[in-house]
């Protein structure tokens, strides 16, 4: 994304390093949690990692989903290893579409797993079908039980069977907050938005969807070849400068963007300040901005300014 940065005197400065003040741009999608157990901790996050593939941005994929965290056997409904998985979409139809092929290929095909709605006290006028819409699959031999008001659908498979909820919460989320991470070598420039992924991981609620928590291909909204509907973020590819318009500072020659998706505004902002912080403890950055569009796509606004304040909390 193209940011529109702040001009030199609007430069603020966090540990020696060069903070835009500008702000990310954000803009509302539907997001669900989905608990995912199993037998061992490394099939739970087995599903969980071939559930979220491809799922990087909805520019592409039919959804933005990634590992939140690894939960504890005392933190799951059914006692066993888990991890929990944040799913966002457009919309809710299409969230449920790709939450049902999902699970249906990547957890209900794997060994030991079950799978459980994540999103307390949710409006079932607003829920989504999951094993409600993977029941099929038993051929007339799944059946269902209800307890204290959930209802699971037992569906018969080779190793036992795959238990799932029928229908899953949604809420209103938050996603595309972000932070470029400018440096001097990509190494450098690297080890920084490392430091920034680390850190925004600790942080409840939200997910990074790029692999490894953070993307080198930058995009900008459209492209002049007119089937792409994003391409390249020139402005911020430090082998084109001559050719562009470039937003980098002098010395610069590689930047980092991580993009944050989350279930609140406030879960966003915790993690990008705290990815701020983190990546401004490191050496070799020149310059952390953000990209937006002057509020024309979305209407949550992070700003750089006030991310610079450690939370109080």
């Amino acid at each position: 994304m193209t940011a529109e940065q702040g001009t030199p005197q609007d430069m603020l400065q966090l540990n020696g390093v060069t903070v835009a003040d500008t702000f990310a741009e954000a803009f509302t999608m539907v997001g669900m949690r989905l608990i995912i157990t199993a037998a061992t901790d490394r099939w739970a996050r087995t599903a969980g990692s071939e559930m979220c593939g491809y799922a990087t941005s909805v520019i592409a994929c039919d959804a933005e989903a990634a590992i939140e965290r690894t939960l504890s056997p005392d933190q799951t409904p059914d006692g066993r290893p888990g991890v929990s998985v944040l799913m966002f979409g457009f919309s809710r139809e299409a969230l449920a579409e790709a939450a049902a092929g999902r699970v249906g290929q990547c957890v209900l095909t794997c060994p030991t797993t079950a799978c459980y709605n994540g999103i307390d006290d949710f409006d079932r006028e607003k829920a989504i079908s999951v094993g409600g819409a993977l029941r099929y699959f038993g051929d007339g031999n799944q059946f269902s039980k209800k307890l204290e008001g959930h209802r699971y659908w037992r569906v018969p498979v080779m190793d036992g069977e795959f238990l799932c909820e029928d229908r899953f919460g949604t809420i209103k989320g938050v996603a595309g907050g972000n932070l470029l991470f400018c440096g001097r070598t990509q190494a450098e420039t690297l080890a920084a938005t490392e430091a920034a992924v680390q850190a925004m991981t600790q942080v409840p609620d939200v997910i990074l969807p790029f692999p490894g928590g953070m993307v080198r291909s930058g995009s900008k909204v459209g492209s002049q070849y007119p089937k792409l509907k994003a391409s390249t973020n020139d402005a911020y590819c430090p082998t084109i400068r001559p050719l562009s318009d470039s937003e980098l500072p002098d010395g610069t020659n590689a930047v980092y963007e991580v993009v944050v998706d989350g279930l609140s505004f406030e879960s966003v902002e915790a993690a990008l300040r705290a990815g701020l912080h983190a990546a401004c403890n490191e050496p070799g950055l020149t310059l952390v901005t953000a990209g937006n569009y002057g509020g024309k796509l979305g209407k949550h606004h992070f700003h750089l300014k006030s991310l610079l304040q450690q939370s109080s909390g």
